[in-house]
């Protein structure tokens, strides 16, 4: 033992050297050779991801960080050396150490944090007068380790974002690894996501299924840069379409199954209830028929399924009991997921925001006090999949990341990062719009059995029979009466 720490003091010693010749190198070499000044800069965290940031901004040509210090709120690590560079304090040191060592930027490097502590090491580093970079998730960094390279501007999605979360990758990948596995809506924000996350767990093969040529091909490549435009992979259906959405099942053979072929633009679709009905009714229906033989059917549903008061909310409430219905003739797991907002690119509050920003402004906010669940479209599909691997048929299992955030506050922050004096207007409510968003349905108990974040409920299930039966689907009052109108078995009783 006391042999292991004189080695490890001694790797210490020599890494600390290292660095240094390393730094009176570049200091002293001749004009032609120098390179331009490097930023002084402070890193907040000392753990793994800090160690290989910081051998890569110190010997990496590429850098343009010269780390002067690391901060953690770990007391036990006060002193210690990671790469030769000393931890000189905690958050409450920020300040201090800002001035002490002429750093001009502070560099947070915990890719796995919340939002929160995003927000006040920001807060801290931009009152010390320093600039405030970051990390990447671990999420973003796909194809290659972390390195000086991939140190960037905080985003929004990094203050309102940002969630610890723990997975059973062999849980999830029991369910999909060496599967068959068939999504609908690939072309879509949520579809593409879960294409990309599950091809890195070996699928059989993947299948991405959309009615949009153009997002498919840019979903296809984006999984596989190298694919053909002929490849079998991608099908070009419509889940309107049921004969063609059978015919796919009998000649691909998912074995698993998920959908998330929605229409989801809520005030479009308060206009246009019908086209709701026929994608997120008629097609989930389509798509549930065919289904026959998976062994695992996931039904990707939104918050706004509990308690609806909207057409988005009604055909998605819809749809999850119709999932729910086909529990007891089949064998395989047939389940929803529901959760809140997504930070994605396309429709989402941010692209909204950052459109109106770059147009001059003013920003719309429907009210200054409406919250929403906020989370980021990687980690609602890593949640998605961790549902998948847990659920039992009937459930929906209801995501939640942190506390809502005020949407008045993300156009504050946006407004911020961007520098630029924009107007905020408050427009009021849209019709079918809630100041709140709401995760449970009345009666629904909150359990969590196996995840922190994940919980389940029962969906009192729909058959075929009551979509069939109604007079018209297009009309509002009938959508609301379906999302709450009794089970076939429990009307007989």
């Amino acid at each position: 033992m006391v042999r292991r720490q004189r080695d490890t003091r001694s790797e210490n010693l020599l890494y600390t050297l290292t660095v240094r010749y390393d730094r009176w190198r570049r200091e002293h070499a001749g004009p032609a050779s120098r390179r331009e000044p490097r930023t002084r800069a402070i890193l907040f965290g000392a753990g793994s991801a800090a160690s290989t940031l910081l051998h890569s901004m110190i010997f990496d040509p590429r850098s343009r960080y010269e780390p002067v210090g690391v901060l953690d709120d770990d007391p036990a690590r006060r002193g210690e050396r990671l790469a030769g560079i000393a931890v000189i304090g905690s958050r409450a040191d920020l300040a201090t150490a800002v001035e002490r060592t002429r750093a001009t930027a502070v560099i947070f490097t915990i890719g796995n944090a919340e939002g929160s502590l995003v927000r006040e090491i920001r807060a801290l580093a931009l009152a010390a007068g320093a600039r405030f970079l970051v990390v990447p998730e671990t999420s973003e960094l796909l194809d290659h380790d972390l390195g000086a390279p991939d140190i960037r501007d905080v985003r929004i999605t990094d203050l309102v974002g940002r969630h610890r979360i723990a997975t059973d990758a062999t849980a999830i990948a029991g369910r999909v690894s060496g599967k068959r596995v068939l999504v609908t809506g690939a072309g879509g924000e949520i579809g593409s996501e879960l294409c990309r996350q599950i091809h890195r767990f070996g699928p059989a093969e993947l299948i991405m299924l959309d009615h949009d040529e153009k997002a498919l091909q840019a979903v296809q490549l984006s999984v596989d840069p190298r694919a053909e435009v002929h490849d079998p992979s991608v099908v070009l259906a419509d889940v309107r379409d049921a004969g063609r959405v059978r015919e796919v099942f009998r000649a691909r053979e998912p074995e698993v199954v998920f959908h998330a072929a929605a229409l989801q633009h809520q005030p479009l679709l308060e206009r246009h209830p019908g086209e709701a009905v026929k994608t997120n009714v008629l097609g989930t229906l389509a798509v549930l028929e065919a289904a026959e033989d998976v062994e695992l059917f996931v039904n990707v549903s939104t918050a706004k399924a509990a308690d609806p008061v909207s057409v988005l909310g009604y055909t998605r409430r819809i749809a999850e009991r119709l999932t729910a219905g086909f529990t007891d003739e089949r064998t395989g797991t047939f389940v929803s997921v529901r959760f809140g907002n997504v930070l994605g690119r396309h429709g989402s509050v941010l692209a909204t925001f950052g459109a109106q920003i770059a147009d001059g402004g003013p920003i719309t906010v429907t009210h200054p006090e409406a919250t929403r669940y906020l989370m980021t479209t990687e980690e609602a599909v890593t949640l998605v999949l961790q549902a998948a691997a847990v659920g039992r048929s009937g459930e929906a299992l209801v995501l939640q990341l942190g506390e809502p955030v005020r949407i008045d506050d993300v156009a504050r922050d946006m407004i911020e990062l961007a520098k630029e004096p924009i107007d905020i207007v408050y427009t009021g409510l849209r019709p079918g719009e809630k100041l709140g968003e709401t995760l449970f349905a009345p009666g629904e108990t909150d359990r969590r059995p196996h995840h922190p974040l994940i919980a389940h409920v029962t969906v009192p299930p729909l058959t075929p029979s009551h979509v069939s039966e109604a007079a018209t689907l297009s009309d509002t009052r009938t959508l609301a009466d379906l999302c709450t109108t009794p089970s076939l078995e429990n009307r007989a009783a």
